[in-house]
């Protein structure tokens, strides 16, 4: 894939950028910051309004710690491509990292109203609720989670995790035997329901 797209580098500026884009994407995945970043710059120096190659760009910037920089790169992108689900998801992301809580959930709303099922979206909502210890509402949103994907044991527990917070020993039990079930391996899980049955 990398030879490919380094075949089209010559080609003229928005074939450059598209194919930049992706090389920058796939030095991201194999964690190689320095040639995504390179990639990321040539591909937004030659199209200054792909959104992606803005995402691209962030992505970088934001794995080297500069999430108040990598927020701007997302926000251009947004304003390129208001539909640039990448960024927005990724811009609730930053905020969340900056601590800017509100931002970071009005973020993650939005892109639930564009992705229902999305359950990434969904654990972001649930975790972001849980930081802001509205622990009922975490709970909904993992509820709606779950109904997405029921075999997740880390969001079983973690559902265990705040009913037993909550005071509800008997949601806590099920929804940490449900974890047990398809994960009999996480220690956390096991001690809880050990000291479940010995109460």
């Amino acid at each position: 894939a990398l030879e490919t797209l380094k075949m089209f580098e010559k080609k003229d500026s928005r074939v450059k950028s598209a194919a930049a884009t992706n090389l920058s994407f796939l030095y991201y995945l194999e964690n190689e910051l320095a040639q995504a970043t390179n990639y990321a710059d040539l591909a937004v120096n030659s199209d200054r309004y792909n959104p992606a190659a803005l995402t691209n760009k962030g992505n970088t910037v934001f794995a080297n710690g500069d999430y108040e920089k990598a927020a701007e790169f997302y926000k251009e992108a947004l304003r390129n491509d208001s539909s640039c689900t990448e960024a927005l998801y990724n811009l609730g992301l930053a905020y969340k990292k900056l601590n800017r809580i509100d931002e970071a959930l009005d973020c993650f709303l939005k892109l639930h109203a564009i992705l229902r099922n999305s359950a990434q979206v969904l654990h972001q909502i649930a975790s972001i609720y849980e930081i802001m210890e509205d622990h009922n509402q975490a709970i909904e949103w993992l509820l709606q989670l779950i109904s997405v994907v029921p075999t997740d044991p880390h969001v079983l527990s973690k559902l265990g995790k705040l009913y037993d917070n909550e005071g509800d020993k008997s949601q806590a039990f099920h929804y940490y035997y449900e974890s047990y079930r398809y994960f009999p391996s996480n220690i956390e899980v096991i001690e809880w329901l050990g000291a479940y049955y010995i109460d």
